[in-house]
């Protein structure tokens, strides 16, 4: 039986078909294009699953995707999304019709978590919590092998937690939301209100190892609004792990004067959780997809 996953998100939209032995067979990335709107998605998801599964010569599978947001338990519809075009529609019931087979569908940092958890760097960790610090922020739980989604499917999302009642307005209608300071996305929008230029991350990271002052000032900003964020949640999960995964992961300076940031905040005499980079990398969103397919 072969396992093929999607990783949907603001940006990208990944394929990965898995072997009997779990072992990488095919793997295909193409752009969200988003601004095309939902029926678009709906269609390069779709298709993206029959390709993969021509690709393992239409053979026994299973199909899992992860997803930014959730689906209500009440409506099964998507809910709390970054990529609001998908905001209450039957997404599951669209992409199987596009698919042309029934899905597992899951948020994506579960998913994320769940690869993490399974094979990657929380491998033999009873509580693992899966950080997605990409286009937006969200989160995983995953106790002992066993995604913890939550009586209201939101578990893990620590992206929402809001840290200033008076900062950025999110998607979501709150006011400061950790998304809105420390991902990807958010901290371009910063830079930009700050300083009128519209830079990516990478960028911003660029001058502040250049040495430049105010992409300084702005990165220890970062740090202390993760260091912030990181704390409320140890608080209150105390997880024998953090995992960071996205594109603001890769930032070294995240494990260092970030870390020291949380040590300073969190509610204990010295921080024992580990915070660390994913070891599976950009590949754990669309593995753990697979694992949760049906």
């Amino acid at each position: 039986m072969y396992r093929i996953g999607i990783d949907f998100g603001g940006t990208k939209i990944e394929g990965i078909a898995l072997d009997e032995s779990g072992h990488e067979h095919s793997r295909k990335r193409i752009p969200t294009l988003q601004e095309e709107g939902y029926e678009s998605i709906v269609r390069r998801i779709g298709g993206l699953c029959k390709e993969l599964a021509q690709q393992v010569g239409n053979g026994p599978h299973t199909i899992g995707v992860g997803i930014p947001g959730a689906l209500s338990t009440r409506t099964g519809l998507v809910k709390g999304s970054n990529t609001v075009c998908t905001i209450g529609r039957p997404l599951k019931e669209d992409i199987e019709a596009a698919a042309e087979h029934r899905i597992g569908i899951m948020n994506d940092a579960n998913c994320f978590a769940m690869a993490e958890a399974i094979y990657g760097a929380g491998k033999g960790k009873n509580m693992v919590f899966g950080v997605i610090m990409g286009t937006g922020c969200g989160g995983g739980l995953v106790y002992k092998g066993e995604v913890l989604n939550g009586l209201q499917s939101i578990a893990g999302e620590w992206g929402h937690m809001a840290i200033d009642p008076h900062g950025p307005l999110c998607y979501c209608k709150t006011r400061g939301c950790v998304e809105t300071f420390i991902s990807g996305g958010g901290l371009q929008k910063r830079w930009h209100e700050q300083h009128g230029e519209k830079l990516k991350f990478q960028e911003i990271e660029a001058r502040y190892r250049a040495g430049d002052k105010a992409a300084a000032a702005f990165m220890q900003t970062f740090f202390e609004n993760f260091g912030r964020a990181m704390a409320n949640l140890i608080n209150v999960l105390d997880p024998d792990i953090v995992v960071l995964g996205g594109g603001v992961s890769k930032f070294d300076d995240l494990y260092t004067k970030g870390v020291k940031e949380v040590a300073r905040r969190v509610f204990s005499d010295t921080l024992e959780t580990p915070i660390v980079k994913h070891q599976i990398g950009d590949s754990a969103g669309v593995i753990g997809a697979a694992l949760i397919g049906v």
